[in-house]
């Protein structure tokens, strides 16, 4: 089937992107939307000026829309809107998307797919947290934290490329301070910056740190695909 593919750049949309693919189904185009704040219910906010670097890198091509509001019934007209246009420029079947555990999410696109008669695809669906972030790094996709909010995690973590022996750490962690491991609450979000989907690995080459206490993000200054790696 071809399909659409919901990105915000983070290891959620870009794992589903992958498993997708093995299952036989074309991703035609990625479809990121820049939401007005980080207040948004629905859209990731960090560093998502950097997709395009992996939509080179996937040689998918990006189709970009900016939220001018963090409505959700805003957010979810945009979405519909930019479907509509990847319907008729790519002709896509279907969309798929990264959502794991969030009903709310899962219904409204799939009302937004039932309405425009394609299929809403959800691979990560119910997914084990545990199983899910080892199947991760087993498949070799590589990702750094851009944010995190949550108690047990602190600036430390920002910026971060998540091996092994951290995912041992964060499931202590998570057990302690009763976050979901895989962050689908919002605990931390993602940047994905090598997976075999990469025909290249994005080197980032700065970045910077803000931290309040409690919530910081790691914001990506400078990147570029490393074409040596």
């Amino acid at each position: 089937m071809k399909l659409a593919a919901l990105f915000s750049g983070g290891k959620d949309s870009t794992f589903a992107i992958y498993l997708a693919k093995k299952q036989g189904h074309e991703i035609n185009c990625l479809l990121t939307i820049f939401p007005k704040s980080d207040e948004s219910h629905l859209l990731h906010h960090p560093n998502m000026v950097w997709t395009s670097l992996q939509s080179e890198s996937m040689n998918i091509p990006q189709i970009t829309e900016k939220s001018s509001s963090d409505e959700t019934q805003s957010e979810l007209d945009l979405i519909e809107k930019i479907l509509i246009k990847a319907k008729k420029d790519f002709q896509i079947e279907g969309m798929v998307h990264g959502g794991i555990k969030s009903r709310f999410q899962k219904n409204n696109f799939e009302n937004i797919c039932e309405k425009l008669n394609i299929q809403s695809i959800s691979p990560l669906w119910d997914t084990d947290p545990k199983q899910y972030m080892n199947n991760l790094l087993n498949e070799n996709f590589d990702f750094i934290i851009t944010s995190v909010s949550s108690a047990g995690l602190d600036d430390s973590w920002l910026g971060k490329k998540i091996q092994k022996y951290d995912l041992m750490q964060l499931e202590k962690l998570s057990d302690k301070f009763e976050f979901n491991l895989n962050f689908e609450g919002g605990e931390a979000e993602t940047f994905v910056v090598d997976c075999p989907l990469f025909s290249h690995p994005i080197d980032v080459i700065q970045g910077e740190k803000t931290w309040d206490g409690y919530r910081g993000r790691f914001e990506i200054v400078d990147a570029r695909l490393d074409y040596d790696a």
